[in-house]
């Protein structure tokens, strides 16, 4: 197979979750620019609306979709939907997210809750209903969106959310545990652990941390709007079919310090 073929993503019906803005817009239109059909949806469906009507631009097909991914009717809804449009699910990533700032010490349980109820909950949800689908066809890729700081702990000094940490080495595990359940029915699933992006969310930590977050990056700068796409389309794609249970680092170069 050529190199451009193991790329390519030309007719596959790529899920994004969170694709409204952020790392999951960002995954959205990589996917298009390589062919793929993409349903972009989360809690602000204006927001998933304007990235759709962009993707079509690429000359692919798009559905933008209202979804609180830690409701389980929503998530019925998403897969639906997608079925009845495209017939097959062949990518999902997991991308919506939620954080809560606060020492362990007085985190708020209902903060606690929010956070796992959409990073935890919601990733699993997801998956389930989407690789039902799968499971049926007997192929397809999952890509959970974790994060360094899921890998170790974070200096409170910047980053102080241990629901956060917490939920997203629980992703970690589960992508691990779901890869070895489920590669038996040719589902692939990966996670991509991406370091400090400015985004919304982040926006707070790195005004008040970010200088000392670049003195511990090798390559003393933020991830860009391009960053994670080529990542995810490679985990996405052909070019990793033997690839499944991984997490994909991408920090600058953070987590070899």
């Amino acid at each position: 197979m050529h190199i451009k073929q193991l790329f390519d993503l030309t007719g596959k019906v790529a899920i994004v979750t969170g694709g409204g803005r952020g790392l999951g817009q960002q995954i959205a239109e990589g996917f298009a620019e390589s062919g793929a059909h993409v349903v972009v949806c989360s809690r602000k469906l204006e927001a998933c609306q304007e990235v759709s009507e962009e993707l079509k631009k690429l000359g692919v097909e798009s559905l933008a979709l209202k979804c609180d991914v830690a409701k389980p009717e929503d998530v019925r809804n998403v897969v639906e939907k997608t079925i009845e449009k495209f017939g097959r699910i062949d990518i999902l990533v997991n991308n919506s997210g939620a954080s809560w700032g606060a020492p362990a010490e007085e985190m708020p349980l209902e903060a606690w809750q929010k956070v796992m109820n959409v990073n935890v909950t919601g990733t699993f949800l997801m998956s389930q209903a989407v690789g039902r689908v799968m499971i049926e066809q007997k192929a397809g890729k999952i890509i959970n969106i974790a994060s360094v700081a899921g890998l170790k702990g974070s200096n409170p000094k910047y980053m102080n959310a241990i629901g956060y940490n917490a939920s997203k080495g629980a992703v970690v595990t589960f992508t691990k545990d779901l890869a070895v359940k489920w590669g038996q029915h040719g589902i692939y699933v990966n996670a991509i652990a991406p370091g400090f992006f400015p985004t919304k969310m982040s926006k707070g930590l790195l005004d008040q941390g970010g200088q000392a977050i670049l003195e511990g990056t090798p390559l003393r700068k933020f991830g860009s709007d391009t960053d994670i796409k080529g990542v995810a389309v490679f985990l996405a794609s052909p070019a990793s079919d033997f690839v499944t249970g991984d997490i994909v680092v991408v920090d600058g170069g953070a987590h070899a310090m």
